[in-house]
């Protein structure tokens, strides 16, 4: 009976063992994308790079793509939003519903009066922490001026450890080309922010590039 008992602990164990590292392996990614009027243009591009990591990420992982608009920290601003199941056939039925839900929001989007970058942000925080992935990752597609509705405060920390913020695509403003101090400033600061909760930081232009990302 003792050796029945300790084959079930080990068993057990190798169990609890082999889940932890599939957590540990699995990767959350939050896609932001600005719907704002000076970037609302550009969410073709993104719309290629959710259909990449369709096609890339794996079965344990996690996508969700949410809107960056006047209020952003809302469940109510995300999209789409899926855990991958483990069968092959049930992630792919899972992936083309997922697809079908971005096309349509992007054929349908509107203009949003205001930019809440922050809200957004702190919004995938709390949904991929949720999630329970080891990897968890925020692409950010915006130009990255953020402009806030009267009454909306974001003065709050970003609890960021374990978390890698990219900045993608991030277009030039029409006063960026007059003085190229403000591009640079306004990726600083975002910079800072994260860098203060304990993420790390970068940004991407050249989204072929993207892949070498979660290879890391």
């Amino acid at each position: 009976m003792r050796r029945c008992g300790a084959i079930w602990c080990a068993i057990v164990l190798f169990c609890l063992m082999g889940c932890s590292g599939g957590a540990e392996r699995a990767r959350g990614i939050y896609v932001l994308l600005d719907t704002s009027g000076t970037y609302a243009g550009e969410l073709k591009k993104a719309q290629a790079i959710i259909n990449y990591l369709l096609g890339t990420l794996q079965p344990g992982d996690t996508l969700v793509v949410g809107r960056i608009d006047t209020g952003s920290f809302s469940e109510k601003d995300i999209i789409a939003k899926a855990r991958f199941d483990q069968r092959p056939s049930m992630a792919n039925t899972q992936k083309r519903a997922f697809q079908k839900k971005i096309d349509a929001f992007i054929g349908a989007v509107t203009d949003s009066g205001f930019t809440d970058i922050s809200g957004g942000i702190l919004q995938a925080i709390e949904t991929l922490n949720e999630s329970g992935a080891g990897r968890k990752y925020i692409l950010i597609f915006s130009d990255l001026q953020e402009e806030l509705a009267k009454g909306y405060v974001r003065d709050v920390p970003f609890p960021l450890t374990g978390f890698q913020v990219v900045a993608l695509n991030v277009t030039k403003l029409r006063n960026d080309n007059q003085d190229p101090k403000n591009y640079l400033v306004r990726v600083e600061e975002w910079r800072k922010k994260t860098e203060k909760g304990g993420g790390q930081w970068r940004v991407v232009n050249d989204l072929e590039r993207l892949g070498a990302l979660f290879e890391q």
